[in-house]
């Protein structure tokens, strides 16, 4: 059952969504310790939104706010012995972006944002038996990025220099091989943030201001799977973070903070693969992410999600794997922060595609 395995993976790489809690992008998962042997992955997600909304009434248009954007990964994972296995994981866990385009009219027209991150994460993993294991290890964070607010009062124009945050992971899992079942519980830590930022104080000039700094929140990671029929898998995660710990205050930012959540984020998956042959598998999956209401953030104009995702592997050759998925996302309606306007942010979607290329050597 090892290809439906994989599915499960490549669906759970394609919900890299431009609608996830907070700044998720990845899921921070660390499935790749779980492999057989030598293994190593690369994997690539495109995620393409429509998000556009509009204010006072339909007076004003926004346009689609959402920008295109791909994640890139990676993943060595090898044994020591039979007891204790390492892996190496590269991805992009966190990021945002938004373009108000120009000559819409909209009172925010011409702002824009982005977030970018990289992430590496060595896990050790110990196995007691072929039941019982833990695993641990350090997770380094890098992030920079840049925010242009312009409203009524002015431009507010500020580049964030890359600054590393250092934390760690640790988990445990319980495993039954005869029926591919799997529980793994992995908890990962706040990583602290201090970025030397420049802000434009006149027209084309711009000048250092004390550093931004915030922390990412601690989360938590449930992943499972169980063999329910011969050939066939039901799989899914639950991920939760804690995104009202992250607040960000950037100076000269006219109403600080510049970023915060009132909610926490839980996000679900559930899916089923099944292997058709010996070199074909697919798999299907829905997600759901809880809408809060409230009032959204103008530079994350979203609340909550549902999807559904579909995907195949084949098997081109002994140990080499080839992977592909698609998500639709539906996006939650959302109302933002724009005084007596009261933007509105209505039937909005995302798609999500991706591609995995893993070997067994």
């Amino acid at each position: 059952m090892k290809n439906v395995l994989t599915v499960g993976a490549a669906l759970m790489l394609t919900t890299t969504a431009a609608t996830a809690g907070g700044l998720d992008r990845s899921g921070q998962g660390i499935g790749a310790i779980f492999e057989n042997g030598s293994y190593v992955e690369m994997s690539y997600g495109s995620v393409m939104p429509s998000v556009s909304g509009s204010a006072a009434g339909g007076a004003f248009n926004s346009g689609n706010v959402g920008v295109d954007y791909a994640n890139v990964g990676g993943a060595l994972k090898f044994d020591v012995n039979e007891k204790v296995l390492v892996a190496l994981i590269i991805d992009q866990p966190l990021g945002a972006n938004v373009d108000y385009g120009t000559g819409t009219g909209y009172p925010l027209a011409g702002s824009n944002a982005e977030i970018q991150s990289k992430s590496m994460t060595v896990v050790g993993r110990y196995k007691f038996n072929e039941n019982v294991s833990v695993h641990f290890g350090p997770r380094m964070v890098s992030m920079e990025g840049f925010a242009k607010v312009v409203s009524s009062t002015g431009t507010y124009d500020a580049t964030f220099a890359s600054s590393s945050g250092t934390g760690y992971v640790i988990g445990a899992a319980y495993e039954r091989p005869d029926i591919a079942l799997r529980v793994a519980l992995t908890y990962s830590s706040e990583l602290s943030f201090s970025h030397d930022t420049t802000l434009q104080v006149a027209p084309g000039v711009y000048a250092p201001v004390p550093a931004t700094e915030y922390t990412t929140p601690q989360s938590l990671n449930l992943d499972f799977q169980s063999g329910v029929a011969e050939n066939t898998l039901v799989f899914g995660s639950i991920r939760w973070a804690e995104w009202t710990t992250t607040e960000i205050n950037s100076f000269g930012y006219p109403g600080n903070p510049l970023v915060s959540y009132d909610n926490d984020s839980v996000a679900y998956a559930l899916g089923v693969g099944r292997r058709f042959s010996d070199s074909f598998s697919g798999a299907v999956s829905v997600g759901y992410e809880k809408a809060y209401g409230g009032v959204a953030d103008n530079l994350a104009p979203t609340d909550g999600n549902t999807s559904l995702s579909i995907g195949g592997t084949y098997t081109i050759a002994s140990g080499l794997e080839l992977t592909g998925g698609v998500r639709y996302i539906w996006v939650g309606n959302a109302i933002t922060a724009l005084g007596p306007l009261s933007p509105e942010f209505t039937d909005n979607s995302a798609v999500a595609v991706g591609l995995k290329v893993a070997y067994n050597f």
